[in-house]
């Protein structure tokens, strides 16, 4: 997969920060692959791990403070660190309508698959029906830029919105 040099919210990348990007994408990007389900939103979280970086390096510089010794670990740390604040953000409910039963040893029964099921649609029907098409196109595979696009909000709104319609949905369920 290659790496812009420019983040998806147009921040540049410096040459120096894409060149270790590069380095660690191939292993960086299969590890937030298997966090996230979603390669495209691995590789923006790069991205924007590589932007902020070059940002800092860039402060560094004028202020005449120690440089980074090792660019490459120091950019694989920052990029999990958002892969952590992304996957804490997820819905865990998308993780719950896989269909294939090898990828979760939960699911080695089919009465636990039905069990699944049935709290899914439990809680799709507490739901308003913006929140159901969010959460039926993320189980898709939309990426939140891409739910976002079809609301006319930001990836940040579309991802908030649906976070605080589970929070209120855990809550009708009592499941918090």
């Amino acid at each position: 997969m290659r790496i812009n040099t420019v983040d998806r919210l147009g921040r540049s990348i410096d040459p120096i920060v894409w060149d270790a990007a590069e380095e660690i994408a191939p292993r960086a990007i299969r590890y937030a692959e298997k966090l996230l389900g979603d390669p495209a939103l691995a590789t923006d979280l790069l991205e924007e791990s590589a932007a902020a970086v070059s940002r800092v390096l860039a402060s560094k510089n004028g202020t005449g403070s120690a440089p980074v010794r090792n660019l490459p670990p120091y950019l694989f740390r920052a990029f999990i660190r958002r892969v952590n604040r992304a996957r804490r953000k997820q819905p865990t409910f998308v993780e719950l309508t896989k269909e294939n039963p090898t990828v979760h040893p939960n699911w080695a029964s089919p009465s636990k698959h039905f069990e699944y099921k049935v709290l899914i649609d439990e809680f799709l029907t507490c739901c308003d029906h913006v929140t159901r098409d969010m959460f039926y196109r993320r189980v898709r595979g939309f990426s939140w830029n891409e739910i976002g696009r079809v609301y006319g909000i930001s990836s940040h709104a579309a991802e908030s919105r649906f976070s605080q319609a589970l929070q209120r949905v855990r809550k009708k369920l009592k499941l918090r």
